[in-house]
């Protein structure tokens, strides 16, 4: 087991170094983040992977993005608001013992106000898949702490649009997709002592050139959960409350490094999930608590999701 959780720290230790503040918290099972160029994104939106009490389940989520962008090129250019809303059908489904998949089919709504009028977009986002193998796992009856650790990989299709007019010198994340094919290495450790437990995870997303000669940068999420599990003969509760971290190397264009397309940023993370039978119903809400987005020409204001599964 020491070697499982060493190798963990080392993932971990080595990503700090990469850059950036420490991590989130999230629920007891796994939970992954897919957020693509300075947190706006086409994709996951930061909100997670999976349900914090549905080991296996199929659901519906709601989650919302609010930002502030700078209309321009210019340190005087005027603030717009931009809205990201996306409505996702998601599941984690078993496929063989210690196996696991996990999937996220969104549909994006996203507007702003530019100084020039509204502009919005809409479709079917980048469907997201991932396999995770539980590499070790404590017997729950013969341990006072109960350890899990998962790793695995996957990959983000581009079946959303991608529009490079949408890039323009305002947030180049303005997309319903990114118009390329990605690649994602995941790991999480949950160690769990009667109701009280911690989750710690991190990924990181390879990102390829689309079809445009445009590549957004390279990504990695970092996260640690502090949750409690409540429960009662007709229905459970599991608060939960953290950080989260995101880091969003350069975005680039024909081979060449674009300026101020890069960033990092850390959120305040805090919800509750209630399950009753097999259906369960959650809410999350995320506020920055600092933020380095495209050279400060980007600020993230919060996300919130709501969601309801049905557990297989």
């Amino acid at each position: 087991m020491k070697k499982y959780i060493m190798l963990f720290i080392l993932l971990v230790s080595q990503f700090m170094r990469a850059g950036t503040p420490p991590p989130d918290f999230k629920q007891y099972l796994y939970r992954f983040d897919d957020c693509d160029a300075c947190g706006c994104s086409a994709s996951g939106g930061g909100m997670g992977f999976s349900s914090m009490l549905n080991q296996n389940f199929v659901g519906v989520r709601y989650f919302y993005q609010s930002y502030t962008s700078r209309d321009g090129v210019f340190n005087n250019s005027p603030w717009i608001d931009e809205n990201f809303n996306t409505l996702q059908l998601w599941a984690r489904i078993p496929v063989f013992k210690n196996f696991q998949v996990s999937a996220l089919v969104p549909y994006h709504s996203h507007n702003r106000e530019l100084t020039t009028g509204h502009q919005e977009i809409n479709g079917l986002g980048d469907i997201t898949v991932l396999g995770l193998y539980t590499v070790y796992q404590t017997k729950k009856d013969t341990a006072a702490y109960y350890h899990t650790l998962q790793a695995g990989a996957g990959i983000k299709m581009p079946t959303g649009e991608y529009n490079s007019a949408n890039n323009g010198s305002v947030n180049p994340s303005f997309q319903v997709g990114t118009g390329s094919w990605d690649y994602l290495l995941a790991a999480e450790y949950i160690v769990k002592h009667k109701s009280l437990g911690l989750n710690a995870m991190i990924n990181y997303t390879f990102k390829t050139e689309n079809n445009d000669n445009y590549r957004f940068g390279n990504q990695w999420n970092y996260a640690a959960t502090l949750f409690y599990v409540i429960e009662k003969p007709k229905y459970t509760l599991v608060p939960q409350i953290g950080l989260a971290g995101e880091i969003y190397e350069a975005n680039k264009q024909f081979g060449e490094t674009l300026p101020d397309t890069e960033g990092n940023i850390l959120f305040g993370k805090a919800g509750i999930e209630a399950g009753y039978g097999s259906f369960s119903a959650g809410v999350n809400a995320m506020l920055p608590v600092s933020q380095n987005l495209t050279g400060g020409k980007v600020e993230a204001n919060y996300r919130w999701s709501v969601n309801i599964n049905y557990s297989l």
